[in-house]
């Protein structure tokens, strides 16, 4: 995972950015993270290189072999926070249907691979992709730990600057 560029940020965005690394790098079998703000627009993710639209010309001579086909949502950050949006509306929805009170997670597990999406704070989801092959326990574990961390940090201007530091990419 590269990095993005910090330049600029405050401190608490900083920080936000370098949770969300460890979390990808430290964590076995997570293979992508989005923080998704309550309106559904994505703040951070692992995923710092904007994709090229499909069909865009290369300024070379030849032409670029074939990138190969992402593994689910890592090279579309945006697919992720969609997901992650879409499951935290569909779960609060049905939360108020049960009377359930207010829902902490949300475990999706596929033949290929399993999707998390945790509560944060303010209203904000912490979604992770990971591995079929993931311990679920230890993924959850270090979601909680994230969350714990960042839940006091994500005013609304440290999501402003967020928000904004990711349009800069593209």
């Amino acid at each position: 995972m590269t990095a993005p560029s910090t330049y600029g940020l405050s401190t608490q965005a900083r920080n936000l950015q370098w949770l969300l690394t460890d979390l990808v790098e430290e964590v076995p079998g997570i293979v992508s993270v989005a923080v998704v703000s309550s309106d559904g627009l994505l703040l951070l993710s692992s995923d710092t290189e904007p994709r090229a639209a499909a069909g865009e010309q290369q300024d070379r001579a030849e032409p670029a072999p074939a990138p190969a086909p992402p593994k689910g949502p890592r090279g579309a950050s945006a697919d992720l926070a969609t997901i992650v949006s879409g499951l935290g509306s569909l779960t609060t929805g049905a939360a108020e249907l049960m009377e359930g009170g207010s829902v902490k997670q949300t475990m999706v597990a596929m033949e290929h691979g399993s999707v998390f999406v945790m509560s944060i704070s303010d209203g904000s989801l912490l979604g992770v992709h990971a591995t079929p092959d993931c311990d679920m326990s230890v993924v959850a574990f270090h979601m909680a730990l994230f969350v714990g961390r960042a839940g006091h940090v994500l005013t609304p201007e440290v999501r402003s600057e967020l928000r904004q530091s990711l349009e800069n990419l593209t």
